[in-house]
């Protein structure tokens, strides 16, 4: 050039491709960048990488809400927490994120484990869905932590004195007109009190309930007995319910019942799938009850079968060796 510098100028993919300039203060740099395109295009590999993604955690959070958090049920809950624990841990520049780096602010947190572990999940759907979308070029930086083992906690369910105490006390203390109604719907479907809080009288037709608020998002229909259909079209029109948890709650409390810390309504649906397997009931029609996405959260029930394990008893080694020769045994233990 004029001003003594020289210019590299190249067709990479050849005269009908795009045209590659670049200016150099030497003729060797302008020939190795020239011998560094051609062997990369050769190669079919990218000469040109996009510069170091320095975005900062908080940033990737508002991309990810906007292609796809927007269009979840907790999708803005989500990226307030998001926002909180990249606050927390110093917002980092996201590529630079590490295990360890989140290992050390997860050990300082003090909610319980399973937020923590439902926070590590909000954590990789961040990462694992712009990586997906093109929207950042790394892996998952965070894809090697495991989640906190969690012990399974107790499910406790009503017995049917118990039910009996509960209804009488409902209907004799209740300052709310549909938590009795709400208790039994929850009863008699294995519902959670959410859903059946959220309903309208449409959802009520040919002795079933359809429940279409649900966690799974997925509509599910569950049959009634007719006593119970009949209160429910007589309680009223359009949205049947108001919000009725406190007045459950305070319900609850006047009983003689003793439940685990955390369980309150949640003791209706264990109720429901418990009477359901201890009645003799199929697994995989609870499932389908429930809105268990898969059998392995309905397993949970499984156990208060009746046939439940019973071969552990009848397939047992005693059992042969009983009704085996006295000569077999005998040779077996020596």
């Amino acid at each position: 050039m004029d001003d003594g510098r020289w210019r590299a100028q190249l067709y990479p993919e050849g005269r009908t491709g795009p045209r590659v300039r670049k200016l150099f203060s030497t003729k060797a740099e302008a020939t190795r960048f020239e011998s560094f395109v051609l062997s990369k295009a050769t190669q079919g590999e990218a000469w040109n990488p996009r510069p170091d993604d320095n975005r900062r955690f908080s940033e990737l959070v508002g991309t990810w809400y906007d292609q796809h958090g927007i269009h979840l049920s907790d999708g803005e809950r989500r990226k307030r927490k998001l926002i909180a624990t990249s606050k927390e841990m110093g917002d980092p520049i996201a590529r630079n994120l590490t295990g360890e780096v989140y290992l050390k602010y997860r050990s300082k947190c003090k909610t319980k484990p399973k937020t923590q572990n439902n926070e590590l999940g909000y954590l990789n759907a961040v990462f694992n869905n712009l990586r997906d979308s093109k929207q950042i070029e790394y892996s998952n930086p965070l894809a090697g932590v495991k989640l906190i083992k969690i012990k399974e906690g107790e499910l406790a369910f009503l017995a049917i004195p118990e039910i009996h105490e509960l209804l009488g006390t409902i209907e004799a203390t209740a300052d709310n007109r549909h938590v009795l109604l709400i208790t039994k719907i929850c009863l008699d479907t294995g519902c959670r009190w959410g859903e059946a809080e959220s309903l309208h009288r449409r959802h009520v037709v040919n002795g079933k309930v359809t429940f279409t608020d649900t966690k799974s998002g997925k509509n599910r229909s569950v049959p009634i007995s007719e006593q119970l259909q009949k209160e429910i079209i007589a309680h009223g029109e359009g949205k049947l319910f108001t919000s009725s948890l406190g007045a459950f709650r305070r319900a609850l409390k006047k009983t003689d019942i003793v439940l685990p810390p955390g369980q309150a309504s949640h003791v209706l649906r264990h109720s429901y799938a418990s009477h359901f397997m201890i009645n003799g009931g199929n697994i995989l029609v609870l499932q389908k009850i429930l809105g268990h996405s898969t059998i392995l959260m309905t397993m949970r029930y499984s156990h208060l079968s009746p046939d439940h394990l019973s071969e552990a008893v009848r397939l047992a080694p005693l059992n042969f060796v009983a009704t085996s020769s006295p000569s077999l045994a005998d040779t077996a233990c020596k």
